[in-house]
């Protein structure tokens, strides 16, 4: 029998009440909002303390793991309590932030025994920017009713730390964090090399943030609340909003399937032709999604399916600005930079096919065809280029655990 790796949305409250059960006086589970459609938020919570750790999953539709490593650290402390005593701190987790994405992105979800590039993409969905409730709308904006919950918790909580669960499809693990924690990043690594996932070198997130490679980032002393995106939409940010209450957010980010080459420190001969070629192949393929989409996606829409499009015309948009942005760059001068950026620029395109494919499968199956060709055929090519291999979800989960404990450890130990 094929099984889904990660815990569906709807599965993530099934799990907490059952922890919550067999662990009533220490855990529990709370409704702390809705989403724009009505959907609960749940904060599961482990420990009475005065100090607060808050932990963030489900911020992206397409990232189910972080819903998985809230399960298994609140798993740990119901078995082992005394962690939390050692910590001194009670811990909360929201467990899916977007819940509406991850209902329209449950088809992302990988399943044993082997684990398809291809079949994946078939449900994926990543929402348009705006739509993203960890980005939050520059003044004068309304909040998406998910950032404003999750705005609350954190003045609320005043915690001492934030973290945010992420999981990339490929690519390699790395943290971003808004101000240095000594002990961090190299615990970080260590879990990394024990669970065998590469670490990312450069990111191509954060290119505004101080790298201290490889895998790090730190956000520079006297940056805004703005954060930028390498397309360059710009928004401020629910990892910023809790620097008034001294609170230090940390974004973990696991692949699914990692590729070993984002490691990668070895000298590239010719480092003008491979950035030259990063934007041919983004640019390439952006060309040929548009040929083939025309203005279909202008057209009719089911409404349940318009955010499918709208995410997919934004993101083929801004292709041009994100292959601008890379050119801006002081040119990284290893292999893992370029890896990191031709992973990128493949994987824009493939997303952009498998949202439009979904968003015009009831109105155009031609189109369709077309689109489902371009994923199998991009999948298959990142799987050879890149050399994919799946990552157990025990050590995706892992990786995340691992560095909350060991980051809540150094903090307060510090204080």
């Amino acid at each position: 029998m094929r099984t889904s790796l990660y815990p569906a949305v709807d599965e993530l409250e099934r799990r907490a009440r059952a922890l919550v059960r067999a662990a009533p006086g220490l855990l529990r589970l709370e409704e702390v909002g809705q989403s724009r459609a009505g959907r609960p938020l749940w904060l599961l919570s482990a420990g009475h303390a005065d100090r607060h750790i808050l932990a963030v999953a489900g911020a992206h539709a397409n990232e189910p793991v972080g819903g998985a490593s809230a399960l298994r650290l609140a798993a740990l402390f119901a078995g082992r309590p005394e962690l939390l005593e050692r910590l001194g701190c009670a811990w909360h987790f929201l467990l899916c932030l977007d819940p509406d994405g991850a209902h329209l992105a449950h088809g992302w979800q990988p399943e044993e025994p082997e684990p398809s590039l291809t079949e994946c993409h078939r449900g994926f969905y990543r929402p348009a920017f705006a739509r993203q409730p960890e980005s939050l709308p520059l003044p004068p904006g309304e909040l998406l009713p998910e950032s404003a919950t999750l705005v609350r918790i954190l003045d609320e909580l005043r915690p001492l730390a934030q973290f945010t669960l992420h999981g990339i499809e490929f690519g390699g693990a790395f943290v971003m964090m808004t101000r240095t924690v000594p002990g961090v990043a190299d615990a970080f690594r260590r879990t990394a090399a024990r669970l065998r996932v590469p670490v990312d070198r450069h990111p191509v997130d954060g290119p505004d943030w101080r790298l201290d490679p490889p895998g790090v980032l730190v956000l520079p002393d006297g940056h805004g609340a703005g954060e930028r995106d390498p397309s360059g939409f710009v928004a401020e940010s629910t990892w910023f909003h809790p620097r008034r209450h001294g609170t230090v957010t940390t974004l973990i980010e696991t692949p699914a399937w990692a590729v070993p080459s984002v490691s990668d420190a070895r000298p590239v001969t010719d480092p003008d032709r491979a950035a030259a070629r990063l934007g041919e192949v983004l640019l390439g393929r952006s060309r040929e999604l548009a040929a083939v989409l025309g203005t279909r996606l202008d057209g009719a829409v089911p409404e349940e399916l318009a955010p499918l499009r709208d995410a997919a015309r934004e993101l083929l948009g801004v292709a041009p600005s994100i292959v601008a942005s890379w050119a801006a760059e002081e040119p990284g001068l290893f292999r893992g930079y370029f890896a990191t950026r031709g992973i990128s620029a493949r994987r824009i395109p493939l997303r952009v096919a498998a949202m439009a494919s979904r968003a015009l499968a009831r109105t155009d199956p031609r189109t369709v065809e077309i689109l489902d060709d371009l994923v199998r055929e991009w999948s298959q090519e990142l799987e050879k280029t890149y050399d994919l291999r799946w990552v157990p979800v025990a050590a995706q989960t892992g990786l995340h655990v691992r560095t909350m404990l060991d980051t809540a450890r150094l903090l307060c130990d510090r204080r």
